[in-house]
């Protein structure tokens, strides 16, 4: 009878290399996008977590500057797509060409092809639009004409959207917001900030100052080392009770599905590691709830006309669910 090797665990040397690491990304991210360090450790979790991330925000908070100094700091390349009302998916994906002189047709890659892309304002396009991104936020491919072209790796997406109240702008269907392993938003910053921003008015693009911290080389290392963090069954537990109190929390009318559970464990296992711990905590799983979670709930009519918010629906769960007490591993 043939046995299956159990899965090796991050070393503690290596959930020390990899806090170490993350700090230093998140740092240099940071020194271009000033005043928030928790978003950017939020979208450096999602890419090393193998996800996508949504931002919903006002014009002007520097989502563009994220987007270009995490290209800058993996050393890798970035792109941005407006999205508008007349957008076609060619124009992400990329088109086939005939070319007279060969008598073939040759595949011209679309903006969607690097490693880190910024989807602007994408709730302005239309769905079949939209819809052109799922492929490649799930599959890191694209396909034309039957044909797979895979896109970089490291690839995430950052996509943004603005608040549905304003103008020209339409709610995501449910089903496509579930893919984003996040959601979060930049938001203005504080008075500190905003001086230190406003002293360096002459730095026109702080993004194209950074010089590069890690290689693809070594996020596609660290992608694999967070997957190898340790998770106690009771931590798992954890998580599947908090995800099955969304589904009967009050004014929720659809709940967290499995994906979400799996999205949660995912991005803990990664929270776990940049803090350099090899195995996951509770408090990694509530740090991720609202980010992770809060995005995937649909509440009921009334309660949003009542004023009601997934945030509270979600603090509510984390309330009513008792957390395990693990030990380290």
């Amino acid at each position: 009878m043939t046995t299956t090797a159990a899965p090796a665990v991050l070393a503690p040397d290596q959930a020390a290399w990899f806090g170490e690491t993350f700090t230093r990304v998140v740092d240099n991210v940071g020194s271009a996008v000033l005043g928030r360090t928790r978003v950017v450790q939020l979208v450096v979790t999602a890419l090393l977590s193998g996800g996508h991330v949504l931002l919903e925000d006002y014009p002007g908070t520097g989502k563009t500057q994220l987007a270009r100094a995490l290209g800058r700091t993996l050393q890798a390349s970035s792109s941005r797509i407006q999205f508008t009302p007349d957008l076609l998916p060619s124009d992400v994906t990329g088109v086939s060409i005939f070319d007279p002189g060969t008598q073939t047709f040759d595949f011209h890659a679309g903006p969607v092809f690097a490693n880190v892309v910024l989807a602007d304002e994408i709730n302005r396009a239309s769905p079949k639009t939209q819809s052109a991104l799922l492929e490649v936020m799930e599959e890191g491919r694209v396909t034309v004409d039957g044909v797979a072209h895979p896109v970089g790796d490291p690839f995430v997406v950052l996509a943004t959207q603005n608040p549905v109240e304003q103008a020209g702008t339409y709610r995501l269907p449910e089903a496509q917001l579930d893919r984003f392993l996040l959601k979060t938003s930049i938001g203005y910053p504080d008075r500190a900030a905003t001086v230190e921003i406003l002293s360096g008015a002459a730095v026109r693009d702080r993004a194209g100052r950074l010089e590069p911290v890690v290689t693809g080389a070594v996020v596609a290392e660290m992608v694999a080392l967070a997957g190898t963090v340790h998770v106690d069954p009771a931590v798992l537990d954890y998580v599947a009770r908090l995800v099955e109190e969304t589904r009967r929390a009050p004014g929720v009318l659809v709940g967290v599905s499995v994906r979400g559970a799996l999205a949660l464990v995912r991005a803990a296992k990664t929270w776990a590691a940049a803090h350099g711990r090899n195995y996951v905590v509770p408090d990694d799983v509530k740090a991720l709830v609202e980010p992770v979670l809060a995005h995937r709930l649909v509440l009921e009519a009334e309660a949003e006309f009542e004023g009601a918010t997934a945030q509270q629906a979600l603090a509510g769960v984390l309330a009513a669910v008792v957390p395990p007490a693990v030990r380290g591993a």
